[in-house]
């Protein structure tokens, strides 16, 4: 009922030689990981990976599952041996009658049932494959798995249904999803249009998914009304030019929130930098405003396989530059920066650098470029179910939806100064008051859901 995700402000690893307790991040959510999206699929905050697959093997082998860089094939050999020893003994699901892993795999087993059966193409020997051979089979049962985490939706269009925000949409005739020729930004902003003149709202103010009207998994009222109303239109109301103007700053209830989180699913799948990596590095007591902006940051020319993550290849890299930032060091967290040029991570590389090229064909910029507006990017998160992946951002930084927009304010302003070391340029164009928190707030609220 998390969404998949911990509520950790940085996910806990186990102990091993290196002395790190703590991943430099926590775990992004699963639910709506895997929807298709224009350019291909990027997974992780940092973009590392290219595929489910690649997300799901990473981690099997990875640091968060106890392995050190140069262990991988030792990873791969544990996860074969557990599959080959298992009796059938454990099944938390008490749907396997305990059948064996050895049994399972084969798919036609008399003694497996219809509805468990595993199709052919997910089917291993785990008797006579090798190690690799089940452990790849491994990855792909668990991403087909991944692939099915989808917030509640209809059968027939696919429409997202259970949030007061889609209920309010579908009781007031609203599009739920855009057309099919329709971009989610064009989408977003016909959907806006028609808020805006809706004469007579209908408001929600009960639950059609249960007979109480309530939410089941959250503590809130399910409701969407006036408050909510006002979150939305300040959620996607736009500057008239790419800089807020001093009357829109004035004014306020600009949050451009649209210019990444294109509804339905409230994401672009791109990699911004909106300050977060800045804000952590500039509050430890020895730093101070302004320590971020001057830190020495390699260039490709410079940065060597030291100042990149540790991997197979580089088992003892410092990692330097995907750390958790602590006082008097210039260990920190720039995202994107560590994967894109990276030769041990080569598979997202094409992806990245259109994103980093603002989707330009042929892209104009050289690799020197992009790799500097690659510093302290990440991807876009998606904000369905907040209440269910706190704390937010990847590093956990803020507990409430209160403090994001603070944060965004501030940011919005460093931005427009001049003094957020490669901030996204959409920041340009917030335009908040301390007065338009509380409804974007009931906004957001109003996307969370009964996830199942």
């Amino acid at each position: 009922m998390r969404t998949y995700t911990d509520f950790a402000k940085r996910s806990p690893i186990p102990a091993r030689a290196d002395g790190k307790t703590h991943a430099p991040r926590n775990s992004p959510p699963l639910v709506n990981a895997t929807l298709g999206r224009p350019g291909g699929m990027l997974l992780h905050f940092d973009a590392e990976f290219n595929s489910i697959e690649e997300l799901v093997a990473g981690t099997f082998t990875g640091r968060n599952f106890g392995w050190l860089p140069g262990e991988r094939a030792q990873a791969i050999a544990h996860i074969a041996r557990v599959v080959r020893g298992d009796d059938g003994s454990f099944d938390p699901s008490g749907q396997f009658e305990g059948l064996s892993y050895r049994i399972l795999f084969t798919g036609n087993n008399p003694s497996i049932p219809d509805e468990s059966r595993l199709p052919p193409e997910f089917r291993a020997f785990v008797g006579s494959d090798s190690d690799q051979e089940i452990f790849d089979a491994v990855v792909k049962v668990v991403s087909a798995y991944v692939n099915g985490l989808l917030f509640s939706q209809t059968e027939d269009s696919g429409a997202l249904i259970r949030s007061p925000f889609d209920v309010f949409l579908e009781t007031n005739g609203l599009p739920q999803q855009p057309d099919l020729s329709e971009s989610p930004i064009d989408y977003t902003r016909r959907l806006r249009a028609l808020v805006n003149s809706l004469a007579s709202p209908q408001f929600v103010t009960s639950n059609p998914n249960r007979s109480d009207g309530q939410f089941q998994f959250h503590f809130q009222p399910f409701e969407f009304g006036p408050n909510e109303l006002a979150g939305l239109k300040i959620f996607l109301a736009e500057p008239a030019a790419p800089v807020a103007s001093p009357a829109e700053l004035t004014a306020g209830r600009i949050g451009n929130c649209i210019a990444c989180h294109h509804a339905p699913n409230f994401t672009d799948f791109k990699l911004h930098n909106t300050g977060t990596t800045q804000k952590e590095f500039d509050s430890l007591p020895s730093h101070g405003p302004g320590a971020f902006s001057v830190l020495s940051i390699p260039t490709l020319a410079t940065r060597t396989a030291n100042d990149l993550p540790a991997t197979e290849a580089h088992p003892t890299a410092s990692e330097r530059f995907r750390s958790i930032p602590s006082d008097g060091t210039s260990l920190t967290d720039l995202g994107v920066w560590n994967v894109f040029g990276n030769p041990d991570m080569p598979a997202a590389h094409m992806k990245i650098r259109t994103i980093l090229c603002d989707d330009q064909q042929p892209c104009p910029l050289s690799e020197t470029v992009l790799l500097d507006r690659a510093i302290a990017r990440f991807k876009t998160p998606g904000l369905r179910d907040l209440d269910h992946s706190a704390p937010y951002m990847h590093n956990g930084q803020f507990t409430t939806l209160d403090e994001i927009i603070t944060f965004y304010r501030d940011t919005s302003t460093l931005a427009r100064a001049g003094t957020l070391r490669n901030g996204a340029p959409e920041l340009k164009g917030v335009a908040l008051t301390a007065a338009d928190a509380a409804p974007l707030v009931g906004f957001l609220k109003a996307l969370n859901e009964d996830y199942q």
